[in-house]
């Protein structure tokens, strides 16, 4: 009985987890944005948007990463992520390639796994959607 309410407290955790993961993931990556570290800077010239997307993107990814923050404003967080990382995954697709400057593709798999954890935190918190939010079921 103990051992399932410990399972129980641990569950009840794990969107907060995801939250937290995520947000420190867009978060740590703003150092990067915000002082035109080389890598960055590469990347974004080479997708034709240094340094006014570099610093757009990184003020949204800022925006995100507090969003998912505050309760009342996850999925929107949510949503904002999916949106930038699934435009930084297209790049990755596109124009850049998997491995950037022989970083043996962790920019991208990170960009995957944050892709994967914003879209099961938006769907962990659908109900607090604004208008469509109450008509989602489980």
């Amino acid at each position: 009985m103990r051992q399932n309410k410990q399972k129980s407290n641990i569950m009840k955790h794990i969107p907060f987890i995801l939250r937290i993961m995520v947000a420190l993931i867009l978060i740590q990556t703003l150092r990067f944005k915000f002082t035109a570290h080389p890598d960055s800077v590469y990347i974004f010239e080479t997708v034709g948007l240094e340094p006014t997307g570099r610093i757009g993107i990184g003020i949204l990814e800022l925006i995100a990463g507090i969003l998912l923050l505050i309760p009342k404003t996850v999925w929107a967080g949510a949503m904002l992520t999916l949106g930038l990382i699934g435009g930084a995954i297209f790049m990755h697709l596109t124009q850049l390639g998997i491995e950037v400057n022989n970083d043996h593709g962790v920019l991208f798999i990170t960009a995957v796994v944050t892709f994967i954890l914003s879209a099961v935190i938006l769907y962990l918190y659908r109900k607090n959607i604004p208008i469509i939010g109450a008509k989602l079921k489980d």
